[in-house]
C-alpha cells in the first residue's frame, strides 16, 4: 500500500493520487476532521458487524489504510476486548493515530504497523476482523489482496470492505448561476481520474466489482452488504461547511484542466468568501452521502 492509500477512510477521488509531497501537518488534521464528520456511518457499520449472530469474539482487528486513526479508535471502542492494529504506509499518520488513541483512552489497545501492501502482508499476522476502508481499490490486484486477507483471518473471522456507495452531494442541481448539474459533472471528472489512477497501479487487473463473487473466488463466504447514510440537512455549519469549502477548492485545483470555462467560473464564485451565493454564506448547503460495506467470513473450524 503506497502513500496515496493512507486516506482510505474518508477520501474522495479529487485527491492527487500518487502524490508523495504532502505536507502532513496540514493534510493530517484535514483527514482527521473528514473521518470524524463521517464517524456515525463507520460506527453504525462496526456495530452491525459486532451484532452479527454468528460473529466470533473479536480479539484482534486489522484496520487497513487507517490514515490518522479515527476509525482505529472507534473500532477499539466498539470491540472493547480487541487489540486494534492500524496499518498504513505513512509514518506521520501513524503518529497521529498513536496520539489520538492516547487521548481517547485506548492507547494500550491500539498499535500501529507501517506497511506497504501487498508486499508487507506478512507483517500483519492473523485477525478476527479485517476492516479495509476505501483502500482495496488502490491495489492493482484486488483479488490477490483479498486472498491475502483470507489467509490472515482466524476461523469464523470477518472481512469488511468499505467500497462504493454514493458520492457526496452538497448543492442543489441548480445553484442559481452557471449551468445546472455542476456536481454531477464534477463526479464524472472524478470517475475518469479514478479509472486513470487504477490503470496506472502496479499489476492493475480489471475486475467486475461484484464483491460477493470476489469473496467466493478467494474462499470466503459472503455475509451481506449494507449501506450507511450521512444526512446533514441544510444549512450545514461548522466543520461540515469548512469541509465543503476544502473539497470544492481541491476539485477546482485538481480538475482545472478538465473544467469548462463556465464551470471553472462557477466554482470560483462558490469559493469566494464574500459572495452571498458562495459556499461560506449560502443557506442551501447540505451533505448527503452513503458508504457501502461488504462482508465475508472465513468458514469456522468444525469440531472433530
Amino acid at each position: 500500500m503506497s502513500k496515496h492509500t493512507v486516506h482510505g477512510h474518508g477520501h474522495t477521488h479529487a485527491h492527487a493520487h500518487g502524490t508523495d509531497d504532502f505536507d502532513w501537518d496540514v493534510v493530517g488534521p484535514w483527514l482527521e476532521e473528514e473521518a470524524e464528520l463521517s464517524s456515525t456511518q463507520y460506527e453504525a457499520a462496526a456495530r452491525w458487524i459486532a451484532a452479527l449472530p454468528e460473529a466470533p469474539q473479536v480479539r484482534r482487528v486489522l484496520d487497513i489504510g487507517s490514515g490518522p486513526g479515527v476509525i482505529s479508535c472507534l473500532l477499539a471502542e466498539v470491540f472493547p476486548g480487541a487489540e486494534v492494529v492500524a496499518v498504513d504506509g505513512t509514518p506521520a499518520l501513524l503518529e497521529r493515530t498513536r496520539a489520538r488513541a492516547a487521548r481517547h483512552g485506548v492507547g494500550e489497545r491500539v498499535r500501529t504497523v507501517h506497511a506497504e501492501l501487498p508486499k508487507d502482508l506478512g507483517k500483519l499476522d492473523e485477525a478476527d476482523l479485517i476492516w479495509a476502508g476505501n483502500a482495496l481499490h488502490h491495489i492493482g490486484d484486488q483479488r490477490g489482496l483479498l486472498a491475502g486477507f483470507a489467509g490472515l483471518l482466524r476461523p469464523g473471522g470477518t472481512v469488511a470492505l468499505l467500497e462504493g456507495g454514493l458520492a457526496a452531494r452538497q448543492l442543489p442541481r441548480d445553484i442559481g448561476f452557471g449551468r445546472p448539474g455542476l456536481e454531477a459533472r464534477l463526479e464524472a471528472i472524478s470517475a475518469d481520474r479514478f479509472e486513470e489512477m487504477r490503470a496506472g497501479l502496479p499489476d492493475a487487473t480489471r475486475e467486475i466489482e461484484d464483491w460477493s463473487a470476489l469473496f467466493a473466488a478467494v474462499g470466503l463466504e459472503p455475509q451481506g452488504t449494507r449501506s450507511f447514510l450521512l444526512d446533514l440537512p441544510a444549512p450545514i455549519s461548522g466543520i461540515a461547511r469548512d469541509r465543503a469549502v476544502v473539497e470544492f477548492a481541491r476539485k477546482r485545483e485538481a480538475f482545472a484542466d478538465r473544467l469548462t470555462a463556465e464551470d471553472a467560473s462557477a466554482l470560483d464564485r462558490l469559493l469566494d468568501p464574500g459572495d452571498p451565493v458562495g459556499l461560506r454564506l449560502r443557506s442551501d448547503l447540505f451533505l448527503l452521502s452513503a458508504r457501502t460495506v461488504h462482508l465475508a467470513r472465513r468458514e469456522p473450524r468444525t469440531a472433530g
